[in-house]
């Protein structure tokens, strides 16, 4: 399955490591796409709501079904985010541009994930003109 394919079949998006900074690419691109329609549920550690939404502290204290993991949060700690996205069944696990990982590459595979890297879910929306509105 590719990026597209995968964005395309995402509804709820947990994303790892949100920004509270409105000028990073952490907090412009999930804000993006909730703009277009994704529910968008932020794990950070300290924040308690952001885009408007109740923030989680890791993905395991998630109540609801997620199918894509969106990460920001730098590449070694993405084999532990793969674990925790294959824990809670997810369907897709997506590193963010510039964050690439051989060991999260498996681990996701190896429990069934699609996996994308260094790819931003932004453009992939914007050239594959994906909108859930």
């Amino acid at each position: 399955m590719n990026a597209e394919e995968i964005l395309a079949g995402a509804n709820t998006i947990a994303v790892v490591g949100l920004s509270r900074d409105p000028a990073k690419a952490a907090h412009g691109v999930p804000a993006v796409l909730q703009a277009h329609g994704f529910r968008i549920i932020p794990v950070h550690p300290s924040a308690t709501e952001l885009l408007g939404e109740k923030v989680y502290r890791s993905l395991k204290d998630i109540p609801e079904p997620v199918d894509l993991v969106d990460v920001f949060r730098p590449a070694a700690e993405a084999p532990g985010i793969a674990r925790e996205a294959a824990q809670i069944g997810a369907k897709a696990l997506w590193l963010q541009q510039g964050i690439v990982s051989a060991e999260a590459r498996r681990i996701a595979e190896e429990a069934g994930l699609a996996y994308v890297e260094n790819r931003c879910t932004a453009v992939v929306r914007a050239t594959a003109a994906i909108s859930k509105n």
